[in-house]
């Protein structure tokens, strides 16, 4: 049978199931894990790849072959069971920069999943590594919202959806992966994203149409847009989350909420959502029971921790032996020592300075500071894991900076480093991988005023010594050939850029020969980004307080003549800003209303949505509007319709 008819059986296969529930519920149980990013082998409690030593001495936790354990006991335990993964199964071991995807298959495939969703790091070494994966595999992989064009290696490959038959239940389960998936990783031009909430609302309907009873929504969108896919979706039960490595618990001080969260849908029926944090530590498990109605009558669970009190699957273990041989001595190369641990945890490098930030950063400035680079900026998002005091080895780092990436070397104007750098913290509310890391730079973030308006007092070292930096003059910088590339939303780097060599060093020999020069290394924080939450009418009301505390002269007559002179002024003020506010509600208005465009050679809807709507995720607007069209092959010469913004 070939590999699709597999894929497509496995999809709509039947769950012979019992319950001891009244007729007239219905119990729904569901595993599920997400982020695993090639934790093939255990890991400590810092993410990164558990030593032998501590596995002896179960310190211990997660890994593919403990993972298979508490999946097979939790199935045999349960009735009306599924498994799924919430995407992000590539990238984050040296058994993915390997294997490029073939261990992930190998191992996953084994696990007995009932779907999985796209993830955005899925992406990371273009369609064809996925589709190659996707070969290797039988369980029905979802794209959801990923419109896959004709001449991608990835066509026709996986399902939109999958319909799984519980008895006289119908378990549809759709599936959405972030919208930004086009600049977090390398998908080909011939792959785009529609807005997850827009794309689930006809999800649903399609399903429905088929039969569906109940239906979860699996996703790789964060936490925060699963709460909005359950407050803008109707028809959702359940969703399945990933992507912003939130960890639920009822049990744990460590929790960012209860398990499950619960809200509610558009028509006011329960929805759940449910995600387990991260890298294998945890196997989510959920219970659910509908009544009647079809609607939630409780839904209760808590994430399993994967410790030493599950025994590895040997088989499994066995042959990760195997494939581990050829990567292991180099990676248990000793290349320097940390007088404590140095922290990497993306709560901390996504949302402010960061001791493995620093770290980062100031080896990459020094590896070029020679060549007139005066500063680094390298995104959060690109650290993946903390390493703990003591002996740091060279598997280690290769875990902290996974990606390959190479250094890469570029002038830019003074204005286009506040572009970038307000890039990088205008998402510092939803835990964005774009938060720069820096060195050379010293500056203020203010998260209570609006993105794009948030940096202040932005400072450069020049000569040993902080100065303003200066928006006319022109700077050497070096980041990673994903952002110069344009990742991370830092398209000015793509764009603006001059001078650029993007082949440097790989990163992680640039961190291990800074390491290996600076140990025994100690972590530390030193002030380069300070942050302050205040709104500006707080800013108003403390110079208001300032004014007030100053003395205060007696009004003469020339201090009324003033007052009255300042009283004619604001008339005037207030009359020309009335003016001004007419003429640009007017053009607002123009700009409000709907277009036309005549398609040119280049043309793609992301683009026109940037264009016209200002923000490239709405394309799939200007697809409806134009449904006579191929929104993967606009024609030249086409006139569109572009929606109102």
């Amino acid at each position: 049978m070939s590999k699709f008819l597999t894929r497509l059986s496995l999809s709509v296969a039947v769950l012979v199931t019992t319950t001891s529930l009244a007729l007239a519920d219905f119990e729904l149980n569901v595993l599920h894990f997400n982020d695993f990013h090639s934790r093939i082998e255990p890991i400590n409690k810092y993410d990164s790849t558990c030593s032998a030593e501590d596995e002896t001495e179960g310190k211990c936790f997660g890994g593919i072959a403990r993972m298979k354990t508490a999946i097979d006991q939790r199935k045999a335990a349960l009735d009306n069971v599924l498994l799924l993964s919430a995407g992000d199964n590539f990238q984050g071991s040296l058994f993915y920069t390997t294997y490029k995807g073939a261990a992930e298959a190998e191992f996953m495939d084994q696990l007995g999943l009932d779907a999985m969703v796209l993830g955005n790091h899925e992406f990371d070494d273009g369609d064809g590594v996925l589709a190659t994966f996707v070969d290797k595999t039988t369980f029905p992989i979802i794209y959801g919202n990923a419109l896959i064009g004709a001449d991608s290696p990835l066509a026709g490959k996986m399902v939109e959806y999958v319909i799984k038959d519980m008895g006289t239940e119908k378990i549809a389960i759709i599936g959405a992966v972030t919208a930004d998936t086009g600049e977090l990783s390398s998908p080909s031009d011939s792959v785009l994203f529609i807005d997850p909430v827009l794309y689930l609302n006809d999800a649903v309907a399609a399903v429905k149409a088929a039969g569906a009873t109940k239906i979860i929504a699996l996703t790789h969108t964060g936490f925060s847009k699963d709460k909005e896919i359950a407050a803008q979706v109707d028809g959702v039960d359940l969703i399945i989350g990933g992507h912003s490595n939130t960890f639920l618990s009822n049990t744990s001080d460590k929790a960012d909420g209860v398990y499950p969260v619960m809200m509610t849908g558009p028509s006011g029926n329960p929805v759940a959502i449910v995600t387990a944090y991260a890298h294998s530590k945890y196997l989510g498990e959920i219970k659910i029971i509908f009544d009647d109605d079809g609607n939630i009558k409780s839904a209760v669970g808590e994430p399993i921790l994967l410790d030493a009190s599950f025994k590895p699957n040997e088989a499994m273990v066995t042959r990760i032996a195997e494939m581990s041989a050829p990567i292991k001595e180099a990676m248990e190369v000793v290349v320097a020592s940390s007088t404590a641990p140095i922290d990497g945890d993306r709560k901390s490098c996504r949302a402010r300075e960061c001791e493995m930030g620093n770290l980062v950063a100031d080896a990459m400035l020094e590896r070029v500071a020679s060549q007139g680079i005066q500063m680094a900026i390298q995104n959060g998002g690109g650290l993946r894991a903390s390493i703990d005091g003591g002996d740091v080895t060279m598997g280690e780092v290769v875990t902290v900076v996974p990606f390959q990436n190479t250094l890469s070397t570029f002038k830019l104007k003074g204005s286009d480093v506040v572009l970038a750098l307000e890039n990088g913290v205008s998402q510092i509310e939803e835990g964005g991988g774009r938060f720069p890391q820096v060195a050379g730079l010293k500056f203020t973030v203010n998260t209570a005023k609006p993105a794009g308006e948030r940096i202040s007092d932005l400072m450069v070292s020049m000569d040993g010594k902080f100065v303003p930096l200066d928006e006319t003059a022109t700077y050497g910088v070096v980041s990673n050939n994903f952002m110069r590339s344009g990742g991370d939303g830092y398209k000015v780097f793509a764009t603006d850029g001059m001078e650029a060599y993007d082949y440097g060093p790989g990163l992680e020999d640039v961190l291990a020969n800074y390491l290996s020069q600076n140990t025994p290394y100690k972590p530390y924080l030193d002030g380069r980004i300070t942050l302050v939450s205040m709104e500006p009418e707080a800013e108003m009301k403390d110079a208001a307080a300032t004014d007030e505390a100053m003395p205060r002269e007696t009004a003469t007559e020339e201090t009324a003549t003033k007052e009255t002179a300042a009283s004619d002024t604001e008339m005037v003020k207030d009359a020309v800003v009335s003016e001004v506010k007419k003429v640009e509600e007017a053009v607002e208005e123009t700009a409000m209303a709907a277009k036309t465009h005549v398609v040119t050679a280049g043309d793609n809807l992301w683009d026109l949505a940037k264009k016209y709507l200002g923000d490239g995720t709405r394309w799939g607007e200007i697809a409806k509007a134009n449904p006579s069209n191929n929104p993967k092959k606009l024609d030249v010469g086409t006139e569109l319709t572009i929606p109102a913004k």
